[in-house]
C-alpha cells in the first residue's frame, strides 16, 4: 500500500452521472482491488473508495458514479490536476482459480467498473461471458467486448437489450463460476439463483468505507464466521460465506 499525489490525464463523462478518470503513474494491482481517492483541499473529510477499472502502461483508470459531494468534486477535476491515491487495497479476485473454467460475469449499474480489469486479466478460462444490467442508459460495453466471448445487456426501461433485470438473461447452470458486482439487492438475487442451481459465486461488495484499511469498522458485513471488514477481508467474498 502506498499514498501519493498523481497527475490526472483524463476525467471525462461517459454517461449521465458516470465519469472515467485516468491517473498517470506506475501501478501494480490485482483485479478487484480498489484505491482511496481524495481531492486536495476537499470540503469532504474522508476519501472515497473507488474500484480499479483498468491498469495500463499509461496509468490507472477509475470509473465512478457521482453519488455525493466527494465524487461530485472528482467530476470537476481537470487534466494536469493532482489527486491523492492510497492503495491498492482489498483482496481482489483469485483469477488462477478460473483457469479451464466457464466463467459468467454479472453486473448491475456501476458494478461494471471493476469487471473490465477482471475480464482483461482472466487467462486460460474455457469461456467468459458478460451480463450487464442497467436502469436505462447503457455504457462501457464496447470496452468489455474486447476481452470476453459474449456480452448480453438488460435495461429496466427497455432502451437497449432485454427489457427487465439482469437476473433474467443468464443461467448459472451454464457456468462453473459466477463473478458479480452491483447493488446489494441485485447481488442477493444473483446469489439466490446461484445457490438454487449449485453454482459457485464470488461477489465484490460496494459498502461505504472510511479508512480503507480495516481500522474503523464502518464497512463491516455479516458472514457465517461473524462480522468481517469489506475493505480488509474483501471486497471480494465467496457468496456462500455471506449472511
Amino acid at each position: 500500500m502506498d499514498t501519493g499525489y498523481y497527475e490526472i490525464l483524463e476525467n471525462s463523462k461517459v454517461a449521465e452521472g458516470i465519469f472515467k478518470m485516468v491517473v498517470k503513474g506506475d501501478f501494480n494491482c490485482k483485479a478487484g482491488q480498489f484505491y482511496m481517492l481524495k481531492k486536495d483541499n476537499s470540503s469532504v473529510l474522508l476519501p472515497r473508495a473507488i474500484s480499479i477499472n483498468d491498469v495500463t502502461e499509461e496509468g490507472i483508470t477509475f470509473l465512478y458514479h457521482v453519488a455525493g459531494k466527494g465524487t461530485e468534486e472528482f467530476s470537476y477535476m481537470r487534466p494536469k490536476e493532482r489527486i491523492q491515491l492510497t492503495g491498492p487495497l482489498g483482496n481482489g479476485f483469485n483469477l488462477e482459480e478460473l483457469k479451464g473454467k466457464k466463467v459468467g460475469i454479472v453486473t448491475g449499474g456501476i458494478g461494471i467498473a471493476p469487471m473490465l480489469y477482471v475480464s482483461k486479466k482472466i487467462e486460460g478460462a474455457s469461456k467468459v461471458d458478460f451480463f450487464a444490467g442497467f436502469r436505462d442508459e447503457v455504457y462501457y460495453i464496447d470496452e468489455i467486448k474486447k476481452y470476453v466471448n459474449e456480452v448480453k445487456v438488460s435495461t429496466e426501461s427497455g432502451s437497449q437489450g432485454h427489457k427487465g433485470f439482469v437476473t433474467e438473461i443468464f443461467n448459472p447452470e451454464d457456468y462453473d463460476v459466477i463473478l458479480c458486482c452491483g447493488p446489494e439487492v441485485m447481488m442477493r438475487a444473483v446469489m439466490a439463483i446461484c445457490k438454487e442451481k449449485n453454482t459457485k459465486i464470488y461477489v465484490s461488495l460496494e459498502n461505504k468505507m472510511a479508512c480503507g484499511v480495516g481500522g474503523c469498522l464502518v464497512c463491516t458485513c455479516k458472514t457465517k464466521e461473524g462480522n468481517k471488514r469489506t475493505c480488509k477481508d474483501g471486497p471480494v467474498f465467496l457468496g456462500e460465506e455471506l449472511v
